[in-house]
């Protein structure tokens, strides 16, 4: 209504320094010029220090979030969404209807050597959940010579608050994925950016679990969006082929679907990630102390009692305490079959500079770790192909149902 939205707001430049700055000498001075000019001299005292007070909070809060990386705009403190499809090329609608209608853009961007991102809007029919999502289809997917070319895939979950245009547009994950296919660093790949979290943001993580009486975010992380996925797109579906990634919460996320289900996924990347879900403001206890469930959504307990063969990369930056000691937990914890890589960055920090410099690395090691697209001999999008036999889906607790 007011024709701008907080995802507008700046709060990483210059201007926005300049603004807080300024507002915070002004009040700060119009203390004591105003200390005796009051009419009522305790109500506008108490008024001006408050103001004075806060507006140097915010100057300050302002810059250490510039220098740390923190929080690019007003709408990503808050956790609110003001254009879902931010990074993307095309809106494909409900449930990728208008993919078809979309080609010529994809072509059109192909022709250049790069490959595009897509918005849309997935249902989940196991989980009931519907959410936005992202997806980067790779240069030669639109080629009618290479139509019968299934690819490898990579679902990459953002952090929290968890929508997509944090990977897509502020990370630009797409961008080092299409320059990683170029330059021959990475196979040509399909990336699938899901929205872990749903609005409202900000109030709550949801730690992409099924959580008990809760919402079943597993079941449509895994199941529904892999479904979806084998339907519409050009995927292989091995398990292979599929891979996990995500940084903070997503890359625990990363870690704890792909040993949940290590019959769908061969690959994870945690990038300062942690070992297990917290139990806080935000999230609070998400398996209402049902030990079966925390064990069973423990990256640690999984690495001992059911290991996989899943390859995981787990890193963390020096300057992260919480997230190197998980890293030490992890590496304590894993046993064969499972393949673990770790990486320690110097310096860093849980903010979106350190997860910038690191992920060109990261985006290499996927490449490494993903098989090279291939012809499909079975049916097209449109045919649910099941995933081929190796090992076996682990049996899991059942969460209670939400209630209603």
């Amino acid at each position: 209504m007011l024709g701008f939205h907080a995802s507008t707001i700046r709060l990483d430049d210059t201007t926005a320094i300049l603004i807080t700055t300024g507002l915070a000498v002004a009040l700060v001075a119009l203390v004591p010029f105003r200390w005796d000019a009051w009419r009522r001299r305790r109500t506008g005292r108490t008024v001006t220090v408050l103001l004075a007070v806060v507006a140097v909070l915010v100057a300050c809060g302002i810059a250490v979030n510039q220098l740390g990386g923190f929080y690019p705009t007003l709408g990503s403190l808050l956790g609110s969404s003001g254009n879902p499809g931010d990074g993307t090329v095309a809106d494909i609608g409900e449930d990728g209807a208008g993919l078809n209608a979309a080609l010529p853009v994809l072509a059109a961007h192909a022709a250049e050597g790069h490959g595009a991102t897509l918005h849309l809007v997935l249902h989940g029919a196991r989980s009931g959940l519907t959410r936005d999502a992202d997806v980067y289809l790779p240069p030669g997917y639109t080629d009618p010579q290479q139509a019968d070319v299934r690819y490898p895939v990579v679902e990459w979950l953002p952090g929290f608050p968890g929508e997509p245009r944090e990977v897509a547009a502020l990370f630009r994950v797409p961008d080092l994925v299409d320059a990683a296919i170029a330059a021959h660093r990475m196979p040509p790949t399909i990336l699938i950016i899901p929205d872990t979290n749903g609005e409202p943001r900000f109030s709550h993580d949801q730690e992409c679990v099924d959580a008990n009486a809760g919402v079943a975010d597993d079941t449509y992380l895994t199941t529904d969006l892999r479904a979806w996925a084998t339907r519409a797109l050009r995927v292989r579906p091995e398990r292979a082929a599929w891979a996990l990634a995500g940084w903070s919460s997503g890359g625990y996320c990363a870690m704890n679907l792909a040993l949940r289900h290590p019959d769908l996924y061969g690959v994870a990347l945690s990038q300062s990630g942690f070992d297990r879900t917290p139990d806080d403001v935000v999230t609070g206890d998400l398996f209402d102390h049902r030990a079966d469930l925390v064990a069973a959504n423990d990256v640690d307990a999984l690495l001992r009692t059911h290991p996989a063969p899943v390859d995981i990369l787990a890193t963390a930056g020096a300057d992260e305490p919480d997230e190197k000691a998980a890293l030490g937990r992890i590496r304590t914890a894993v046993a064969p079959p499972v393949r673990l890589d770790t990486m320690v960055f110097p310096g860093g920090g849980h903010n979106q500079n350190a997860v910038r410099g690191q992920l060109p690395a990261l985006v290499d090691w996927l490449g490494r770790h993903l098989p090279a697209p291939h012809t499909g001999t079975g049916p097209g999008p449109g045919v649910l192909v099941q995933p081929a036999p190796g090992v076996p889906p682990r049996v899991l607790p059942t969460p209670d149902p939400a209630p209603g």
